[in-house]
């Protein structure tokens, strides 16, 4: 049965029996504590939470997910993947445990030709909780499973929770014997290779208190709704159904396979090391396509740097096999042809996922070669130096600077009989997460703890939001947070959080920043609002300080936002769509939005291109922009379903959430998104929008900033003061500047390179004087000495080369000059041949002059250069280079 079938088949079932089918959820997570998607609860957990209402009490789903923490044993064993689907079908307060096995027992059993899956119930296994003996009972009793194919398990195996605080249960799993071949009969408690758990059955029943560990924690009651939440791998079952011996076999994965063999001339089977190298490339590039679909880009952290470790995890397994060119194209096609019948998203974004995804291969590949001659510098100075370990800085240099796969290192090092320093590395790696957590810690936006916020909710409600129309609004106060925490009044002076039963005022979301203003209470206090947030869904948290007198729960208050703010804020936001839509026209659909930010009069916009946008490009773009504008085209939002929506052809931006309600926002006919945010009624009241540029924040992705309305005449105003300014110094009409200025820049190039000219033949004129000073070092020629300061580092190299090349007679010459550029010293150190022959090496003495300098340096044994932070020390230096000459010629 192919994998197609299977999710057909489970959709369709549980459709027929009242479950609402819920299309899967973009990877990315709809949530803070997670990056990616890594189960199929996520997108429902707000239900099972109680912060959210659910909209039915069934539902399935197959949803798309992605785990990374066992990366490094993707290939090497069978059991491993980042990718896969989960099939689950979930009861809010509706049935419960004799429902959901019932339901399980129906599918799994049932013939083929009847809509089941046709496994043979004599093959299933079953465990339970270690007390669940009702789930036990129904099993047993109701389904007429044999007590001895039922096993009970503890906390660790059989008893679910999300870690923390909150709703809690015991679960069964469904396991099926695959026979003698795989191990010992005993049953999963025995054995998980053998009997493969394909269903895992949550029972959410209790409410969990606070513990230490997955099984160390208390259970404090009963919870009021009992809820089901049940999970079935997919590409599990497809083995079991196709008959394979893993999930790297089945049809979805096996087609990559055979696509990689054709690729290299590797054949699946033939070795291990290249069935793990197999295993990996199909693995990772289905994640990669998948990811790339919801909208990931290539980075350097985040969810960014998950697709970027997978796709050149890929990509180098491709290149030990064999590939010598790109490869990812030809392995994207048939990862969409697999999954595009499941994801049909794939197939109509083929081009963008296509654009990305060999961008980041085209960079991967020029950092492979860069990094591979960078490792053999590394490689080259540890064995002159007579080590055998590769420093840990120096992998971590390659890792973190070049992208540089730490096993690549670790593998191309023991090529050349190196270890690595691994230790080292890893503890700098640490300190680069310790450093990129703190960061992110200080980022936050300062909510306290979310539980407060949950409990104003359920006692208050939701926040009614009135803003799209209006500016202000009568209000009631229904919660109150003074430093973070939950209290009955505040008074002057006072930070406080302030939430609303109705307010005007947008919380920061969709790229648009929170609105500002103030709110006055009855008893004639006065709060100034700085910023609107939403830190759990559906309240609104104004944050400000207490102006005057005292502030208390339940208080009726008059909201009213900075209108003249707001107003700035929405020509900016209507801005932004124009220019998605522009690029879009000018460069196709692969200009996808990937983040915006709307601010008063000026506003950013990053979307997906592989290269720079050309001037003439983003000319166009601004233009077609402003002649909007004056189209004087209407911008009008409504609420439509989701599917009227994307019909309608309204775009939606890649990693956002939408419910099956949406708002959809129509400029004229130039424009329509999917936006919850606030604009303008009118083009015309934009007024002007000028692009001040486009640059890269990240492989594949692009920034264009730009002003809008008054900021962009006054930008355009400021500049056209100093073209009259250039006017009237280089005495020409605007349209002769630029040429004008290319013509005095390039006579100031002439002068600067005669004047360069002028100081190399000064300096080299020194070389005569400097031979002569030489000095005998033990049979060694040894030339030391200071050139005048400001002499650049290459003169300085010139200057060096000449002086070794002029000492004759085949004596042993090394030559160290100093100079200063900057306030900092430099030093290049040169030898012969015969003195390499004595043992002197120039990188082994700059790093020695380099250290009392205060600095570091290296090269290669014949020519090396170092530098410090201590001019002072030159003479030191000249001392320690002479020492060490001595010391070492043999």
């Amino acid at each position: 049965m192919e994998s197609a079938e299977i999710r057909r088949r489970w959709l369709s079932f549980y459709e027929e029996r009242g479950h609402t089918v819920v299309p899967s959820a973009s990877l990315i997570a709809d949530d803070p504590t997670l990056l990616l998607v890594p189960a199929g609860m996520v997108p429902f957990k707000p239900y099972f939470l109680g912060e959210v209402k659910p909209p039915w009490s069934r539902a399935t789903s197959v949803q798309k997910c992605v785990r990374t923490p066992d990366i490094e044993e993707v290939g090497k064993t069978t059991r491993h993947g980042t990718f896969f689907q989960m099939c689950g079908n979930f009861s809010f307060g509706d049935y419960f445990k004799e429902g959901a096995i019932t339901y399980a027992w129906e599918l799994l059993t049932s013939p083929q030709d009847k809509g089941g899956y046709g496994l043979d119930p004599e093959r299933l296994w079953i465990t339970v909780y270690l007390d669940d003996d009702e789930a036990e009972s129904i099993w047993r009793d109701k389904i007429g499973v044999p007590a001895e194919r039922i096993q009970r398990l503890g906390k660790k195996d059989n008893y679910w929770s999300m870690g923390v605080p909150g709703p809690c249960g015991p679960c069964s799993e469904i396991n099926y014997d695959r026979g003698p071949e795989f191990g010992v009969e005993g049953g999963p408690a025995v054995n998980d290779e053998r009997y493969v758990e394909i269903w895992n059955l949550v029972f959410m029943q209790y409410e969990r208190g606070e513990g230490t560990s997955k099984e160390d924690f208390e259970i404090l009651g009963e919870l009021p709704s009992k809820n089901i939440d049940t999970g079935l791998g997919m590409e599990r079952l497809a083995m079991i159904l196709q008959g394979v011996q893993n999930m790297y076999e089945i049809d979805t994965s096996m087609a990559v396979i055979k696509r990689a063999t054709e690729l290299t001339g590797v054949e699946y089977g033939a070795a291990h090391d290249s069935d793990v190298s197999l295993r990996v490339v199909t693995d990772h590039m289905r994640t990669s396509v998948m990811l790339i679909g919801d909208g990931v880009s290539p980075g350097n952290e985040g969810r960014g740097y998950v697709l970027r470790r997978i796709m050149r995890r890929a990509i180098r397994n491709m290149r030990m096999l064999g590939a010598t060119g790109p490869v990812v194209k030809d392995l994207i096609d048939v990862v969409i042809e697999m999954m595009g019948q499941q994801y049909p998203e794939l197939v109509t974004d083929r081009q963008r996922i296509e654009t990305v995804a060999l961008a980041e291969e085209a960079a991967f590949l020029k950092t492979l070669k860069a990094g591979t001659n960078i490792l053999d510098t590394a490689i080259t100075d540890t064995k002159e130096s007579g080590g055998t370990v590769l420093a840990g800085d120096k992998a971590f240099l390659l890792h973190d600077t070049w992208g540089f796969p730490i096993d690549l290192t670790l593998e191309m090092a023991a090529e050349q009989g190196l270890s690595v320093d691994e230790d080292g590395f890893r503890r700098l790696m640490k300190e680069q997460r310790d450093k990129a957590k703190a960061d992110a810690q200080a980022k936050k936006t300062g909510h306290a703890d979310l539980g407060a916020y949950r409990q104003i909710a359920d006692a208050a409600g939701e926040t009614e939001f009135i803003g799209y129309d209006r500016t202000d609004g009568e209000s009631r106060i229904v919660g109150i947070l003074v430093d973070g925490v939950s209290s009955p009044a505040a008074t002057e002076g006072d930070e406080v959080e302030i939430v609303l039963d109705r307010t005007p005022f947008y919380a920061e979301g969709g790229g648009q920043i929170g609105d500002t203003g103030r709110i006055k209470v009855d008893t004639g206090a006065v709060i100034e609002i700085r910023d609107c947030q939403k830190p759990v869904p559906g309240v609104y948290v104004h944050k400000g300080v207490v102006q005057v007198g005292e502030v208390t729960v339940g208080a009726q208050a008059q909201a009213t936002i900075d209108s003249r703010r707001r107003t700035a804020i929405a020509r900016a936001h209507s801005a932004t769509h124009l220019t998605h839509q522009a690029l879009r026209d000018a460069l196709g659909p692969t200009a996808a939005q990937a983040g915006s930010e709307n601010q008063p009069g000026r506003f950013r916009f990053d979307f997906g291109s592989p290269s720079a946008v050309p001037t003439t490009v983003m000319t166009d773009v601004e233009q077609k922009i402003n002649e909007v504008l004056a189209r004087d085209l209407d911008v009008h939002a409504e609420i439509l379903s989701l599917d009227e929506a994307k019909k309608q052809g309204a775009i939606a931006e890649f990693g956002e959430k939408y419910g099956e309600r949406v708002r959809v926002v129509t400029i004229g006919d130039f424009s329509k998104e999917l936006c919850g945010g606030t604009h303008v009624h009118n083009t015309s009241q934009l007024g002007l929008v000028k692009l001040l540029g486009e640059s890269s924040i990240g492989s594949g992705v692009r920034r264009i900033e730009a002003l809008v309305g008054v900021d962009a005449y006054n930008f355009l105003a400021r500049e056209h003061t100093v073209v009259a300014q250039l006017q009237e110094l280089i005495k020409g009409r605007p349209e002769e500047l630029p040429e004008k200025v290319s013509a005095m820049l390039g006579k100031l190039k002439d002068a600067e390179k005669e004047i360069e000219k002028f100081r190399a033949e000064k300096v080299l004129q020194a070389a005569a004087g400097l031979v002569e000073s030489a000095t005998d070092v033990r049979g060694v020629a040894l030339v030391t000495g200071q050139v005048p300061d400001g002499t650049s580092a290459d003169d300085l190299r010139k200057l060096v080369l000449d002086v070794r090349g002029r000492i004759q007679g085949g004596r042993a010459a090394v030559v160290a000059l100093f100079t200063t550029a900057g306030g900092k010293p430099l030093t290049v150190i040169a030898t012969n041949e015969a003195a390499r022959e004595r043992g002197l090496k120039a990188g082994d003495l700059v790093r020695t002059a380099a250290k009392t300098l205060g600095g570091g340096g290296g090269g290669k044994p014949d020519v090396a250069q170092g530098g410090g932070q201590n001019p002072a020390a030159i003479g030191e230096a000249v001392d320690a280079v002479e020492r060490l000459v001595a010391e070492t010629a043999k």
